[in-house]
């Protein structure tokens, strides 16, 4: 029996809830409108709840979830031992979290946890904040202690629908077991439809024993839930006499143009105008890094040419983005003369933190593809612009002011070679996982990342501990692709457990531990803006090699390797390369005075950044 991705039960919603928009009842669209979402058709089959919870995930074409068991979740383990769906069983459920989230963000599907009552589900927190802070599609199923109990304050009890209220796309609490499949469907609808995110699903024990009939399809009831795909035309056309009109345009691409499979066409919108091109920490692979037109990342540690190209603008056209903190510096004072042109599937997301001159709400496929469109037709009219003198300014820039690093005078090894080692030998096809810190920000400098889907990272909430179990998932998801974890040491302490689970599930991942013995990010605060106090980040993996990362590997049943000087890093990485039946740590010692340049200090304006300590880029203002 075939089953549908998530993907078409989302399609076919969609199409349904127009045809039943004809019939004036669009709130109670059904998910039967295809032959692909009846053929999972079941006859009428009398199971419990929990029998229900499984049949539902099979049906909506899971093919793997990431937990651990416990007394309010129980009753949904005993069916799903005879599930075609594959349990992999964590060693944590903040891994079982962020191993959803790598999984979804490497293949585009909904990633799946399942967690017990009270701690169990508080443990699924920070990875559930993580994925709604990057718009990723993650469908959380908790346990509950049964529904009699429920604010009693019964043993393992916590509310967790309250709890992650505001950091979940919607979440439900189960009141009944023949709600299960509906409630279950509308779950992986909402998680991967409009602006994608995690959903979480709370079903309390008694509801999960109950008996109850199962059928599929289920009538998906979202009232009101109908995302914007299509653009305003009137905005496009606005859009387009912009864009044809400016002398210093930049498109700023965030996230969403991955989320939206629109990569395609933004080449195609780039190379037909002209325009230079900045991407976001998220969007990174949206466009290749190799394309002349692409000045790099913008941002507190972005490339001088991209934030100089946004912060001179006379026009921004930001697609699938959100002015967040980290791209505009000091609010007030980034990008003074831009007009700008905001297009988000998120109508929330227009002008929150910079006004709109041209909202546009809709997905960034058809923004991107409608404004070819217009854009072609100003082409045709003659309308059309000359920004030459534009790319001689960026142009310049790029050539004074290009990415690098000192090697250390003390001699150690540069974490910067590393990773740039790292990216060369494994290539543009690996998928690049990084947590949160100095060596976050390396990954995204010096690798080269020219396909979508190719780099991972927590960007909103920066989340330490994030890179080991998103790999994890990343390479579920994708068991052909090589996944390299680029950890540090102080991230790679927070969920390192998870090697177990790769160890014993098949799952060979690859992790480089950056070792500089530091809280490597906070320590380069302290030195720049602390007097060199540094007070409580030395982790002692240096000094007393506590823990020795190479027992440790070997302790959790990977391959354990060290690597210490620059002459032995083609060597170790080619050595880890060559190991594909299990999973691989290589403790690369760094020296712990590297620092992330170039560099715009928190609440300072982009104009202050930062080429290097004490070296301010030289901007000539006669050319702006």
């Amino acid at each position: 029996m075939t089953r549908p991705t998530p993907e078409t039960l989302a399609n076919t919603a969609r199409r349904a809830r127009t045809a039943a928009e004809s019939t004036g009842d669009a709130d109670h669209a059904s998910v039967a409108a295809t032959p692909a979402v009846a053929a999972v058709r079941s006859a009428q089959a009398q199971v419990s709840g929990a029998g229900s919870l499984v049949r539902s995930l099979e049906a909506l074409d899971v093919d793997v979830v990431f937990g651990i068991p416990g007394g309010a979740i129980l009753p949904a383990y005993d069916p799903l031992y005879d599930s075609t769906v594959r349990h992999i069983l964590v060693r944590h459920e903040q891994g079982a979290g962020h191993a959803a989230t790598g999984y979804a963000q490497a293949t585009g599907r909904v990633g799946v946890c399942i967690a017990t009552s009270g701690p169990g589900a508080t443990n699924l927190v920070t990875p559930i904040a993580d994925a709604y802070m990057d718009s990723v599609p993650v469908v959380a199923i908790t346990g509950q202690v049964a529904r009699p109990s429920i604010g009693t304050d019964a043993f393992q009890e916590a509310d967790i629908q309250g709890i992650t209220l505001p950091i979940t796309k919607h979440n439900f609490l189960v009141q009944e077991p023949s709600e299960i499949p509906r409630v279950l469907a509308e779950a992986f609808h909402l998680a991967s439809t409009g602006r994608p995110g995690p959903v979480l699903v709370d079903i309390p024990k008694d509801v999960l024993q109950a008996s109850t009939t199962f059928a599929w399809p289920p009538t998906l009831d979202l009232p009101g839930y109908r995302p914007t795909l299509h653009p305003h035309g009137k905005q496009i056309r606005e859009a387009a006499r912009l864009m044809s009109n400016a002398r210093r345009p930049v498109l700023y691409v965030g996230g969403g143009v991955l989320k939206a499979g629109a990569t395609d066409g933004l080449r195609r919108l780039a190379e037909l105008t002209g325009i230079p091109v900045v991407t976001t920490l998220m969007a990174l692979g949206a466009f290749p890094d190799s394309h002349r037109q692409h000045l790099g990342m913008p941002g507190m540690h972005g490339t001088v040419a991209a934030v100089y190209g946004l912060q001179k603008a006379d026009l921004i056209v930001a697609l699938g983005a959100r002015f967040d903190d980290r791209v505009t510096g000091k609010l007030d004072s980034f990008a003074p003369d831009a007009t700008v042109v905001h297009a988000d599937i998120d109508p929330a997301e227009i002008g929150k933190n910079r006004h709109a001159d041209v909202p546009i709400v809709g997905d960034a496929r058809h923004v991107i593809d409608e404004l070819l469109g217009a854009v072609t037709t100003e082409r045709a009219a003659g309308r059309t612009t000359d920004i030459a003198d534009w790319w001689v300014q960026l142009n310049d820039l790029r050539e004074r002011y290009p990415l690098g690093y000192d090697e250390p005078e003390d001699g150690t090894l540069s974490p910067q070679y590393v990773i740039k080692r790292l990216g060369e030998i494994a290539g543009p096809d690996a998928i690049y996982v990084a947590g949160v810190g100095q060596h976050q920000m390396w990954a995204s400098q010096f690798i080269s990342y020219e396909q979508p889907q190719t780099w991972l990272n927590s960007g909103g909430l920066g989340t330490m501990g994030y890179a080991v179990p998103a790999a994890m998932g990343a390479k579920v998801g994708r068991p052909d692709t090589v996944v390299w974890a680029v950890d540090g040491d102080g991230c790679f302490q927070m969920t390192n457990q998870e090697l177990a689970t790769c160890a014993l599930e098949g799952i060979p991942v690859k992790i480089a531990v950056i070792n500089n013995g530091n809280l490597g990010m906070v320590r380069q605060w302290q030195t720049l803006f602390y007097n060199e106090r540094y007070s409580n980040t030395e982790l002692g993996t240096h000094k007393h090699r506590i823990p020795d990362f190479v027992k440790l590997a070997e302790a959790l049943g990977c391959v354990g390797l060290r690597c210490e000087t620059a002459e032995d890093v083609d060597r170790t990485i080619e050595a880890a390369m060559s190991i594909n039946d299990a999973p691989v740590v290589v403790d690369f010692v760094v020296g712990k005075d590297a620092m992330v340049w170039p560099m715009v200090a928190a609440g300072t304006s982009n104009d202050e950044i930062m080429f290097a300590r004490g070296v301010r880029p030289a901007f000539d203002e006669d050319d702006i």
